[in-house]
């Protein structure tokens, strides 16, 4: 008797394409993405560790610069420059668990030359659970303060105006 063909990796489908992640969507000049805790992001009691919620925003921001066309990866890699937090303000209201879906908004509140403030939320459902205020500098690749592009000032600019 012949071997058998080699079976297909388990959860292989030739036939489906699969969405990419998501970027998450800007409404009202501020960006919304949706994520879910995992284990990782837990202590032993399944309460989402303090800095996860460090994590999460930065996605949050990541994922802003992606929806308003703005490769941030390119930049680096490039020598542009890139962001770095210069300061941070943060106040936990009520604990995420293992599981919950939490929302990140993030919104430009103040764009400078070389850097922008940013306040930042994260939600489940209606409950709020964290709050952010910060400083994003842009640096050149010596670390020291850089020109943001002119073409991402125009659209921070518009995120401000069209803010809600």
């Amino acid at each position: 008797m012949p071997p058998l063909p080699p079976s297909p990796p388990i959860g292989y489908h030739p036939a489906v394409t699969l969405p990419p992640p998501s970027h998450g969507v800007i409404a009202d000049g501020a960006h919304h993405l949706m994520l879910r805790v995992y284990f990782e992001d837990t202590d032993t009691a399944g309460i989402v560790y303090h800095a996860s919620y460090l994590r999460f925003m930065e996605r949050g921001r990541t994922e802003m610069l992606r929806a308003a066309g703005i490769d941030h990866g390119a930049a680096v890699a490039a020598g542009l420059g890139a962001y770095a937090v210069h300061d941070m303000t943060i106040r936990w209201h009520r604990p995420a668990v293992l599981d919950d879906v939490l929302r990140v908004t993030s919104r430009l509140t103040r764009v400078r030359a070389a850097a922008c403030s940013i306040a930042q939320d994260i939600w489940r459902g209606d409950t709020l659970i964290t709050t952010a205020t910060l400083t994003a500098a842009f640096l050149a690749p010596d670390g020291r303060p850089r020109r943001q592009p002119a073409e991402w000032m125009l659209i921070f600019n518009n995120l401000q105006e069209h803010a809600g």
